[in-house]
């Protein structure tokens, strides 16, 4: 559904997170919060969140609650999603620690569970846009 971009984890920057959140179908991105809060959603639901005021950049991510559990405790730069309910969502601190295959794969499992939470007539909408 979406194309892999290959990039060194130490150079991820705020323009290849967000230009891999948007090549989902159907994303957009919005700044409702405030000006240096990016927020990509899909059928009106959000996915991923983008702080692009933070060094290094971080990002909020939707996430299964036992799985997101778990990847707080095999990596110190993921987080309990900052401002989010703790349970659903994980914040990644993209300074190296995670390789960006592995940053992309959330991003893309996120998009999934946010498109999967969709009536039938949105994904319809979405698929025939």
């Amino acid at each position: 559904m979406t194309t892999k971009i290959a990039v060194d984890a130490n150079e991820m920057t705020f323009e290849i997170l967000s230009n891999y959140c948007l090549s989902h179908m159907g994303s957009i991105k919005e700044y409702p919060f405030d000006e240096t809060t990016a927020v990509y959603k899909v059928g009106n639901k959000i996915f991923a969140l983008i702080d692009e005021a933070s060094r290094p950049p971080r990002i909020n991510v939707k996430c299964d609650p036992f799985y997101a559990r778990e990847l707080r405790e095999m990596y110190t730069s993921v987080i309990a999603g900052y401002h989010m309910n703790k349970k659903h969502w994980n914040t990644i601190i993209c300074e190296g620690e995670v390789d960006d295959a592995s940053i992309f794969e959330w991003i893309d499992d996120s998009y999934d569970l946010v498109f999967g939470s969709l009536s039938k007539k949105a994904q319809n909408q979405i698929y025939s846009s």
